[in-house]
C-alpha cells in the first residue's frame, strides 16, 4: 500500500533539494518519527487482529509524507538508518498504547541482511519495552529485486526462530512478489489493493482471489486483502472467506488508533458445535396450515405449486402437530371417489404425526445423527422451530447430506495432512464458539522442546512418529469434552474444560515423560541427550525432548475474541520454553499487563 495506506517507499522521478537533505539529516537526530497505526481486521469474528505500523515525518515538514521521506532517505544513502528509526518509534508506541494484537512492522529486506540480521536490533527494542517477538510480524515492503533468496531465506528463518511471523506486502505488484511468495514462505501475505478494489461487481477479481486464496491454505498461509474502502468489497470478501482485511473502510491511519470496532456483518456461523453451523441454515419459511384446516384447501395449495413437496399443520400456538407429504397426500386421491369422501374433513385426519423436529440452534452433526437414528430417516423434509418449539419453517433432508458433506471436505482441507487434527481455522472457530457462549474453559498451547534437534539426528520419519503419539496422547488425555487442534509442526492447541484442565495437563506431562525416552537409543537414553547444535547452529549437548505447556483461564462471560486468546497464548508460550523440562506455565495475571509468574506457578 502507498502514500496514507503505507509506508513503503514510491520510486520518484524527481532529485531531492538541499532543503530536504538538511530536513532528513534534522529528523533522524532528533527521531523525529511520528508513528501511525492501520488496523487489520478479522471479519470473521469483527475483532482487531493487528496493526500495521506506518510513519510520518514532522508536521508542516517537507518530508512530512512518507513518500518523499523514503525518496529522499534511498537517494542520500540513508535508507537503512531511517528504516530501523521507523521500526523503533513504531515498537515503542505500540507498547506505550497499550494496543492489542500483532504488530506488523514495515521492514526493507535490505535492513535484514545489512544490520538486524546480524546485531539482532528488533529483539532488542522490543526487550526493551517488554514486548513479545510471538507478537510480532516482519513485513517485507521494498518493491524492488531480491537477488540473493538463499541468504533472504536465511535472514528469514532466523526472525522466526526467535518467534516472529514474516509478511509479504502488496502480492500481486512490484517485480516479482509470487517468487517471493514461493521462495520464502511468508506466513501472511497481503494481496494488492488493485484486486480488492471493485471486487463486489468484478467477477475476474473474484476469480483471481478465489484461486490464491486455496494456494493460501495449501501453503498454511494466511491472506490479508488491503484498501478495502467500501461495504460492499468488504462482504464480498467476507462472503469469499477472506477475513482479514485492512482499509478506509474500517480506518484511517492514526497515533490513536481503535481498540476494538463495532460489528458490521453479521456472524459468519451461528457458532455451535465443531462445525459451528446449525439447522437455521436450512431452514426456508414455508407457510403452515392449520389445525381444522379442510382438505380441499390442502389440495388446492399442492395443485397451485406443483414444487411444493411439503407442509406443516400447526396447532394454535404455532407449534407443528404433522406435516402432509405431497407424493402421500395426492395419493389418497387417485381413487375417483376420495374427493367427495374428504371434501368435508379436516386435515388432521390425512396428516403424518410422525415427523423429524429439529430446533434451530441444533449443530448440523446432531441433526445428522438424529436422522440416521430415526426410523423414519428416509423421509426427505423436517421441521425446523425455535427455542420455544414454535414453527419457523422446513429443511430437506438433500440439502442436510449436501450441507455435511461441503463441511467434511473444508474438515479435511484444514485438517493437518499427519494427524489428521483440526488445524487454524477450526481451532479459531472453537475459541470463538466457547467465547460466543459465554462459558468458562482453558486455552493450552502445547509444544516440544528440542524437538528439532531430533529431527535432525533420527530423520524426519521418526520425528512424524513422535508428532503422531503425542497427538494421540493430548487426544486420550483431553477427555471426550476437551478439544485438540494441531497448530502445525511441533505445536498443538487444547481447549479444557475449567474444572479439569490442571489435573488433565499433568496427566499429559506425565505421560510424555514416560513415553518420551522409547524413542531414542540406548546410548542417548543413559546420556540424557546427545552432542548436537541449537537453533543457532551451535554446537552443544541436546538433552531429551521435553513438553511445555501454556495454560491459560478465560472467565465466564469475557469479552474477548480468538485473536486475544491467541496472543495471550503467543506470550506464554515464550515463557514456558523458558522453562528447563517438562513444564506447565500456568497465566496468573490479573488483566492484560505483563505477566506476573512465580516460582509456585510452573510445574515439572
Amino acid at each position: 500500500m502507498q502514500d496514507d495506506h503505507d509506508v513503503s517507499a514510491a520510486v520518484s522521478e524527481h532529485r531531492v533539494t538541499a532543503e530536504q537533505v538538511d530536513e532528513l539529516a534534522r529528523i533522524l537526530d532528533e527521531g523525529a518519527i511520528t508513528p501511525l497505526f492501520q488496523p487489520i481486521v478479522d471479519a470473521g469474528c469483527q475483532g482487531i487482529f493487528g496493526y500495521e505500523a506506518l510513519a510520518r515525518g514532522p508536521a508542516g515538514s517537507p518530508l512530512h509524507s512518507p513518500v518523499a521521506l523514503f525518496d529522499c532517505a534511498r537517494e542520500t544513502g540513508r535508507l537503512l538508518e531511517l528504516d530501523l528509526l521507523c521500526r523503533r518509534r513504531a515498537i515503542e508506541a505500540f507498547a506505550r498504547c497499550g494496543l492489542p494484537g500483532r504488530l506488523f512492522l514495515n521492514v526493507m529486506p535490505a535492513s535484514l541482511l545489512e544490520r538486524d540480521f546480524r546485531e539482532g536490533l528488533t529483539r532488542a527494542y522490543l526487550d526493551g519495552v517488554g514486548l513479545s517477538p510471538e507478537r510480532v510480524v516482519i513485513e517485507l515492503t521494498e518493491h524492488l529485486p531480491i537477488h540473493d533468496y538463499a541468504l533472504m531465506r536465511q535472514a528469514v528463518d532466523h526472525y522466526r526462530r526467535m518467534g516472529f511471523q514474516v509478511a509479504l506486502d502488496d502480492l500481486g505488484a512490484g517485480y516479482s512478489s509470487l517468487r517471493h511468495w514461493a521462495e520464502l514462505r511468508p506466513d501472511f501475505v497481503k494481496i494488492d489493493r488493485h484486486f480488492a478494489q471493485g471486487i463486489d461487481h468484478d467477477p475476474g477479481k473474484r476469480q483471481f482471489l478465489t484461486s490464491l486464496l486455496e494456494v493460501s491454505r495449501s501453503l498454511g498461509c494466511q491472506v490479508i486483502a488491503e484498501g478495502i474502502e467500501t461495504e460492499g468489497e468488504q462482504r464480498c470478501l467476507w462472503e469469499m472467506n477472506c477475513t482479514l482485511m485492512q482499509g478506509y473502510h474500517f480506518a484511517r491511519p492514526s497515533a490513536k488508533p481503535p481498540t476494538r470496532l463495532e460489528p458490521s456483518l453479521p456472524a459468519r456461523r451461528e457458532v455451535s458445535g465443531s462445525f459451528g453451523t446449525t439447522a437455521a441454515m436450512l431452514c426456508r419459511h414455508l407457510a403452515p396450515v392449520r389445525q381444522g384446516t379442510r382438505v380441499p384447501e390442502v389440495v388446492e395449495r399442492f395443485r397451485l405449486d406443483p414444487e411444493l413437496r411439503c407442509l406443516a399443520v400447526l396447532d394454535d400456538g404455532d407449534r407443528p402437530v404433522g406435516v402432509v407429504r405431497q407424493h402421500e397426500f395426492l395419493g389418497v386421491f387417485a381413487n375417483p371417489f376420495s374427493h367427495s369422501l374428504h371434501a368435508r374433513r379436516a386435515i388432521d385426519e390425512l396428516m403424518d404425526r410422525r415427523m423429524l423436529v429439529a430446533e434451530a440452534s441444533m449443530p448440523l452433526e446432531a441433526l445428522s445423527r438424529r436422522v440416521t437414528e430415526s426410523a423414519k430417516g428416509s423421509r426427505d423434509d423436517f421441521v425446523v422451530v425455535d427455542d420455544d418449539g414454535r414453527y419457523r419453517g422446513l429443511g430437506q433432508i438433500v440439502d442436510l447430506l449436501r450441507e455435511i458433506t461441503a463441511l467434511q471436505v473444508r474438515a479435511a482441507r484444514q485438517a493437518n495432512p499427519l494427524t489428521g487434527l483440526p488445524g487454524n481455522e477450526a481451532i479459531h472457530d472453537t475459541l470463538a464458539a466457547r467465547l460466543a457462549r459465554g462459558e468458562a474453559f482453558v486455552a493450552v498451547y502445547a509444544d516440544l522442546d528440542a524437538f528439532k534437534a531430533y529431527n535432525d539426528v533420527y530423520g524426519y520419519a521418526r520425528g512424524d512418529q513422535v508428532i503422531l503419539a503425542l497427538a494421540r496422547m493430548l487426544q486420550e488425555e483431553s477427555g471426550d469434552d476437551g478439544f485438540v487442534g494441531h497448530v502445525g509442526g511441533d505445536d498443538f492447541m487444547l481447549v479444557l474444560g475449567e474444572a479439569t484442565a490442571k489435573s488433565r495437563c499433568e496427566a499429559i506431562l506425565a505421560r510424555f515423560a514416560h513415553f518420551a525416552p522409547q524413542f531414542y537409543s540406548l546410548e542417548h537414553r543413559e546420556a540424557g541427550g546427545f552432542d548436537g547444535h541449537d537453533r543457532e547452529g551451535r554446537a552443544r549437548f541436546v538433552p531429551l525432548m521435553s513438553l511445555s505447556l501454556a495454560y491459560h483461564a478465560v472467565a465466564p462471560g469475557a469479552e474477548r475474541t480468538a485473536m486475544d486468546i491467541g496472543n495471550v497464548l503467543a506470550e506464554l508460550k515464550a515463557e514456558a520454553k523458558r522453562q528447563p523440562g517438562n513444564s506447565l506455565f500456568v497465566d496468573r495475571r490479573q488483566g492484560r499487563a505483563g505477566l506476573d509468574c512465580r516460582p509456585d506457578e510452573t510445574l515439572r
